[in-house]
Parts: structure tokens; C-alpha cells; sequence
């Protein structure tokens, strides 16, 4: 009776320290991801104050860009807005708003005095630095997430979480179709690409200039053929006799009469 109630004791025991530490480990990754949101806020703020500098800048060079700069400045108030919402809502709001920037920064390209200003250049230059910690911060939080999210449906630690309200969070994901978007590669003069001819082939034991083509197993070893000459006078070249119309090696050359008696052959020379 002791030993079952010794071991009734055990099991307990050891089933409060993994419900322990399983909420223990809830409560540490909620935690991770809250701040790792707050982190991404810092940079969402900043961003949002560097705006306004920046189409105030621009506006200078570019007024009747208005269209833009009211648009930017219309979707910078929407994300600012949402600021209590999801990160699911907060990613939708910051993708319209990444869409308008890149339509405004596509406007400037078409005033070279804009580019050259030295202050637009800075606040950009600190745009592009922002953007890249939000990228950073977002692939943080995302990766905490997806930890957290695996331990709420997986078993046992979902009986946990269930019991305790541990929901699962929500990513914050790019919205924008252009930066998710597979750029197109084209290999250009490759006959694969479609639209475009292959290369043409060459037909097998045909050599072409300046390559040699191997030979393929089970074809006939290719023999190049020997120059055919019309026989002279109807009688077919013996051995060593050059074909008729060109003159022999070191000989005289063709048309010239042949040494008569009692004078020397002719040796090539002048």
C-alpha cells in the first residue's frame, strides 16, 4: 500500500514539473515574440516620422506630383491609425504603404535636380537603412512565431496551452505582390527559351571549321574523300603524278616546253 502511494506521489510530482515548465516555456516565447514586435515598432515609428521630411523635400522639386505625395501621406495616416491592431492588419497597412514610397521614388527618378539635393539624398539614405531593420526585425518575429505557433498544436504541449489560453499569434508578412514577385530570368541566345531557335545541329561525322566533333559509338568512322581530277588525255593519273593543270613541285610551270636535246633540265630556279 506505501510503494502505490509512493509511486502515485512520484507521478504527480513529475507530471506538476512538466506542466511547469511546459507554461514556463509558453510564457518565455510569448514574451519573446512581444518583444520582438516592439522592436519592429521602433523601426515602424521611425519610419513614419521620416516621411513627412522626405515628400516635404520632394515636394520642392516636384509640385505637380501631387497625386503622390497626398496618396503617401493619406496611407501614412492609415498604418499610424492601426497601431492597437493585429500584425496581420498592421502588415496590409505597411504593404500600401511601401507601394506608394516606391511610386513616389519612381517619380523623383525623372528629376535629376532631386537626386542631386543632398537632403533628400540623407533622409533616403536613412530610409533605406529603417527598411532594412524592419526586413531584419520581421524574420526575427516571424521565426518566434512559428516556435510558438508548432507548440500550441503539437501534443502534449497543446492540452497546456488549451488549459492556460495560449492562442496562437499571427505572422507579420509582406503583403507587397512586387517584392514577393519571381523575376523572370532569360538566358537570351539559349535555344531553350521559348520564342527563340535552337542553335542548329551539325549531322553526325560532319566537321565543321575549327571543331572537332567526337565520334559516337555504332557510327561508321568517317573517311574524307579524295579530291577527284579529269584524267589527261583519257588516261587516269598514275602514282606521284600531280593532276593535270597544276604544275609539279619545283617543275616549270605549266604551258612551258619541255627541254629539247642537249639542254639542261629545268631546276626551279630563275
Amino acid at each position: 500500500m506505501v510503494v502505490a502511494i509512493v509511486i502515485i506521489v512520484a507521478i504527480v510530482v513529475i507530471l506538476a514539473i512538466v506542466l511547469m515548465v511546459s507554461y514556463n516555456r509558453f510564457v518565455k516565447q510569448r514574451n519573446l515574440i512581444q518583444e520582438s514586435w516592439r522592436q519592429i515598432d521602433v523601426e515602424l515609428h521611425r519610419r513614419y516620422d521620416l516621411i513627412p521630411n522626405l515628400v516635404e523635400t520632394v515636394r520642392a522639386f516636384a509640385a505637380h506630383e501631387r497625386h503622390v505625395f497626398e496618396e503617401v501621406a493619406r496611407l501614412r495616416t492609415q498604418a499610424v491609425n492601426v497601431q492597437g491592431a493585429t500584425p496581420e492588419q498592421r502588415a496590409a497597412a505597411e504593404g500600401e504603404l511601401s507601394g506608394a514610397l516606391r511610386q513616389m521614388m519612381i517619380s523623383v527618378e525623372a528629376y535629376p535636380q532631386i537626386q542631386s539635393n543632398q537632403n533628400f539624398l540623407n533622409l533616403q539614405r536613412e530610409l533605406t537603412d529603417t527598411e532594412d531593420r524592419i526586413a531584419a526585425g520581421r524574420r526575427f518575429y516571424n521565426a518566434n512565431v512559428g516556435d510558438y505557433n508548432t507548440r500550441v498544436e503539437s501534443f502534449p504541449s497543446n492540452v497546456i496551452a488549451g488549459r492556460f489560453k495560449f492562442e496562437k499569434a499571427g505572422y507579420f508578412e509582406v503583403k507587397d505582390e512586387q517584392v514577393r514577385a519571381v523575376p523572370q530570368v532569360s538566358f537570351g541566345t539559349i535555344g531553350s527559351v521559348e520564342g527563340e531557335q535552337a542553335q542548329p545541329q551539325m549531322q553526325p561525322g560532319v566537321q565543321s571549321s575549327g571543331q572537332i566533333q567526337p565520334q559516337m559509338p555504332g557510327q561508321p568512322q568517317y573517311q574524307p574523300q579524295q579530291p577527284q581530277f579529269p584524267p589527261a588525255g583519257g588516261q587516269p593519273p598514275y602514282e606521284g603524278q600531280p593532276p593535270v593543270g597544276q604544275p609539279p613541285v619545283g617543275g616549270p610551270p605549266a604551258g612551258t616546253p619541255g627541254p629539247q636535246d642537249g639542254q639542261p633540265p629545268f631546276t626551279g630556279g630563275q
